[in-house]
């Protein structure tokens, strides 16, 4: 039956291709179905675009199957192929070589699908329900400056959460904050020590000064216990042993002191609860000022700390041991995940190593808190996904994690009685040009708001000589927005670009360039497109006819016309893929390949100087879709463009 092209969907004409054959396929061989025989019409984009657009490469994999010759197979799959709406005749000649199915889609289709694009939405839909998805983008330390290791978290989870949010989605953020705990304890027990010796001032006390702190409380609680037991042993002299023995008993009276500290946090006993307090805001308040500065959605609300999850453990624990999920092992708690005790879900995968839930001395693991945090997360904000920005050195412990969440039922869903979808977004490290580890020349790990910094400084610098040589002049102001978001761009678009999994090299040059794969040129391409409108405006061409070239058709006749079409309809489909597979870098692989669509199409299609007034009205409204495009996928990233540049 044909279809009415005015109709036709907004979607990929590759998913509207696939969907066409699959069905042909079925009418013409419906026993492959019954075999189980997964149906993949393979269609790829044609290598020689004067004879197709697209072809199907189906008929010689299902040859074998269907014991008949590919190209007779080919004919079979055609003779069922219903595409009248959306492409050129396909006869017997559509079949080329061995049986691929070549097709040709009709520009008047192709125009209808664009127009209908053409919307506020450029035809983002919601395939179906909304879902609730956590999000768990951070993971910072009380007490401690934020550094370059916490650069990808926040972007690549600020990205994610965008992408959920474009589609239709509920989000919530969490930053999952390591507030609490012996280390914390140390360092809360030094700064009043250091209060009550006048040394230190809690009022007036910085980020510095408890990064400061918090390495000397790890430092003095630690024992020379090695070095006490070789001096014993090589007899290296009363005075020597002294000054380890002094060490030692110094060490353990710290440590001491902040057990004492930690009961004392537990217990909310003022004073000591207020001193964490005042680490907490302080802490946080320089987390929230580094995350405006890189343009991450991250407020206080979106924080949850380990510490929030204090009075739930206890209770979490004893309902894991009253239903036999955790078992004592040698007088720690743990949860067999080897399938030894507990019968692993249908399609888990056992893992050999169990999850310690509670250590010999009573304490709590962070994976105690992990777990608590899916039960939280999937009972109480009824998350249907869940995902996890964390370092890909944490995947044991996240698939331990997930997979105890499901052997308790903490992670299953309590309206859809299913399982919630937790998902480790594993990243890599941030390394610099020489392929180790992102440092500074003295060998410090690079604090994150310096680095901003310095992005910021290196993008009004790369800004300005791009102005100079273009002669443009900016304001003050434009180059201070301008070069901010150049400077977001080059970090995110080099981080998100790559594979979320590798690790990816820090090269401030490679990233700040306006030509190749990068944030600054897909910036440069979005005020390309403003410029045109802006040069409409200013010489008069479009004087009469107003907002008219918005309500005319759209034509697609000339070839980088049709190119830079079929690559726009594809934004929601790409969209929807991302979101499914979190493959951020896929996204910007498409806004590049939408940007080069659109360089050929401005070098050989001209829009202002068109000859013909229904045709530059045309070429107005591609240009308008593609920069709509090409920002909401931007935006989606979390990066924004300026207007000039």
């Amino acid at each position: 039956m044909a279809h009415d092209a005015s109709h036709l969907p907004v979607q990929d004409p590759v998913a509207l291709l696939r969907e066409r054959f699959v069905a042909a396929i079925d009418a013409a061989f419906p026993t492959l179905r019954a075999e189980g025989v997964a149906i993949d019409p393979m269609i790829v984009a044609s290598k020689q675009a004067e004879l197709a657009d697209y072809q199907s490469n189906a008929a010689m994999g299902l040859a074998k199957r269907v014991g008949k010759p590919p190209r007779e197979v080919a004919g079979a799959i055609l003779a069922k192929l219903q595409l009248d709406d959306v492409c050129e005749p396909v006869t017997a000649a559509n079949i080329a070589g061995p049986g691929f199915v070549n097709v040709r889609l009709r520009k008047d289709a192709i125009a209808n699908a664009l127009m209908s694009m053409d919307a506020p939405s450029l035809g983002v839909a919601l395939s179906g329900e909304p879902h609730t998805i956590v999000v768990d983008l951070m993971g910072v330390n009380l007490a401690k400056q934020m550094h370059v290791g916490h650069l990808r978290s926040p972007v690549i989870g600020d990205a994610i959460a965008r992408l959920f949010e474009r589609v239709g989605h509920k989000v919530i953020r969490q930053n999952h904050v390591g507030d609490w705990g012996l280390n914390i304890a140390m360092t809360t027990a030094r700064v009043m020590r250091l209060a009550s010796e006048g040394t230190l001032s809690i009022d007036r006390i910085t980020l510095d000064d408890l990064d400061k702190a918090y390495a000397a409380a790890q430092a003095e609680c630690q024992r020379d216990m090695a070095g006490l037991a070789a001096a014993r042993q090589w007899h290296m002299g009363p005075k020597v042993i002294a000054e380890l023995e002094a060490q030692v008993d110094g060490a353990t009276n710290a440590f001491l002191e902040a057990r004492k500290t930690l009961v004392a946090l537990q217990a909310k006993e003022p004073a000591t609860y207020a001193v964490w307090k005042k680490i907490y805001e302080v802490t946080m308040r320089t987390c929230i000022e580094v995350c405006q500065l890189l343009d991450v959605k991250v407020t206080d609300a979106d924080s949850a700390g380990e510490s929030s999850y204090a009075d739930e453990l206890a209770p979490m624990v004893d309902d894991l041991i009253s239903r036999g999920i955790a078992v004592q092992d040698q007088g720690a708690l743990i949860v067999r995940l080897d399938g030894s005790g507990l019968a692993i879900p249908t399609g888990e995968e056992s893992i050999k190593e169990p999850c310690l839930i509670r250590k010999t001395d009573g304490g709590y693991l962070y994976a105690t808190t992990d777990v608590c945090a899916v039960r939280r997360r999937v009972q109480k904000l009824h998350a249907h996904r869940g995902v996890y920005v964390i370092d890909a050195r944490q995947n044991l412990h996240m698939r331990q994690v997930f997979l105890t969440s499901k052997l308790a039922g903490y992670a299953t869903h309590p309206k859809t009685g299913k399982f919630a979808q937790l998902e480790h977004a594993a990243f890599g490290s941030v390394l610099g040009e020489d392929g180790r580890p992102f440092k500074t020349r003295s060998g410090d790990t690079v604090k994150l708001a310096d680095l901003l910094r310095e992005t910021f400084e290196r993008a009004r610098q790369a800004v300005q000589s791009k102005c100079d040589e273009r002669n443009v002049t900016l304001s003050p102001q434009e180059l201070e927005h301008t070069s901010r978001c150049v400077g977001i761009a080059a970090l995110k678009y080099a981080d998100l670009s790559t594979d979320k999994a590798k690790d990816y090299l820090f090269s401030f040059n490679r990233m700040l360039a306006f030509e190749g794969d990068t944030g600054p040129y897909l910036l440069y391409a979005v005020v390309r497109i403003k410029n045109i409108f802006r040069k409409a405006a200013e010489t008069g061409v479009l004087a009469g006819e107003g907002s008219s070239w918005k309500q005319g058709p759209i034509g697609v006749n000339a070839p980088a016309e049709k190119t830079l079409a079929l690559a726009l309809l594809r934004y929601p489909g790409v969209l929807q893929s991302v979101g499914a597979t979190l493959d951020l870098h896929r996204l910007c692989q498409y806004l590049f390949e939408v940007a080069g669509c659109f360089a050929s199409f401005y070098d050989q299609c001209p829009v202002l100087n068109a000859d013909d007034a229904a045709v530059r009205a045309s070429r107005l409204r591609l240009c308008d879709l593609t920069r709509r495009v090409v920002e909401d996928g931007l935006g989606t990233l979390g990066i924004t463009a300026p207007e000039r540049m």
